[in-house]
Formats: C-alpha cells, sequence, structure tokens
C-alpha cells in the first residue's frame, strides 16, 4: 500500500508557465505504479485561508491539471474539495498555484481522492473483481486496527497492484507505506468485513 500525500498534477503549459519556457519536469523519485515518478519540482498553493508550501509536482504532464488534497490540508487553504476518483474534476474548485517563475490560476482541478486500489487485468480476474467496484481493506497491523470500507478498484494494464490512502487516513491507522493490508468483501447485512480474497501492499 502507499500513503498519498498532498500532490499536484500539471500539463506541459502549466510546467512552463510556473518554471519556464521549454521546462521538463525532473525525476527526483519514481513512483510504484509504472510511469509515474514525484518530480524535483515544488510549488505553493493559496487558497482563500491559507497557503501549503512544498507541495510536490508528480509527472509525467497530464492532459488536466489537478490538485489532490486531504481533508486537513483543504481546512488550511479554506477549500472545500469533494470526493472523487481521479480525473473526475467536474464541478470541483479551483485554486492558486504559485512557481518560481509564475503562477496559474486554476478555474477547477481540486479534489480529495477517493481511497483506491490499483491493479493490472491479471489480479482483478485472479481476485474476481472489476474496474470500479468497491471493496473493503482490513487493517491488521499495529494497535489500530479497522476496516476501510468504500474502496474503490482502479483496473488498467498499465496499474500494479497497490492501495492508495490518503495522508489523513494512513495517520488514522498509524500505517506507512509498504504496509500489508487485506482485501475483503463487504457483507451487507451487517456492514462488516465477511471473506478475504487477496493482500495489497
Amino acid at each position: 500500500m502507499a500513503i498519498s500525500v498532498r500532490h499536484v498534477h500539471l500539463t506541459q503549459a502549466s510546467v512552463e508557465t510556473l518554471f519556464g519556457a521549454g521546462h521538463l519536469l525532473h525525476v527526483h523519485s519514481p513512483l510504484s505504479q509504472p510511469g509515474q515518478y514525484a518530480a524535483e519540482e515544488l510549488v505553493t498553493l493559496v487558497g482563500p485561508k491559507g497557503r501549503l508550501t512544498h507541495v510536490r509536482v508528480i509527472g509525467p504532464p497530464r492532459a488536466e491539471d489537478q490538485v489532490e488534497l486531504s481533508h486537513t490540508d483543504e481546512i488550511v487553504l479554506g477549500i472545500e474539495a469533494p470526493l472523487r476518483e481521479s480525473g473526475d474534476l467536474t464541478d470541483t474548485p479551483g485554486i492558486l498555484i504559485e512557481g518560481p517563475v509564475g503562477s496559474v490560476t486554476l478555474q477547477r482541478g481540486v479534489i480529495c481522492a477517493l481511497r483506491h486500489i490499483h491493479m493490472s487485468p491479471a489480479d482483478a480476474d485472479v481476485l474476481g473483481l472489476k474496474n470500479h467496484d468497491e471493496v473493503a481493506v482490513v487493517v491488521m497491523a499495529g494497535k489500530r486496527r479497522l476496516i476501510f470500507g468504500d474502496v474503490i478498484v482502479r483496473v488498467s494494464p498499465s496499474f500494479r497492484l497497490e492501495l492508495h490512502l490518503d495522508s489523513d487516513e494512513g495517520n488514522a491507522t498509524g500505517l506507512q507505506s509498504g504496509a500489508d493490508v487485506v482485501l475483503s468483501e463487504i457483507d451487507p447485512t451487517n456492514g462488516g468485513a465477511n471473506s478475504t480474497n487477496g493482500r495489497s501492499r
């Protein structure tokens, strides 16, 4: 599993506005999902009530700008970001992004990402799942054992099996990236997890 802290995805046009004409993102470290990386570039997010500095850009550039926050981040900035899947930006709030060279004002694009599991089609077949199914994840490590429900399954040939939680969810359990969790179904008759069918890191 991975704990996802606040970050931004930028278009190439926004990269150049923030960091200079012709600027290309530089790889700071690769992420577990193939082709994704944490960039060296950092930005500042400016909301109605506050600022968040040293926010990491995630590469490569995308077709649309997107900012992913935790609920705690929303409070700091004074923004109400809806719970959404990545890329679902309809009727989302905007924000000001500052870089070392310029700034970009987004009219939309700020979300609090729904917890989700990336998996390949082969993983989904083994687990009996399909894209956009909802499952539960049981946290067994440590002393704060709990069940996360409403975990969205995201299936793509480019994905590696991995659960993504935001920093608030990780802090609630004391989990760190790389921890094991148990993938389960939800029993609708009692609201609890009832059958384990896989694991995710």
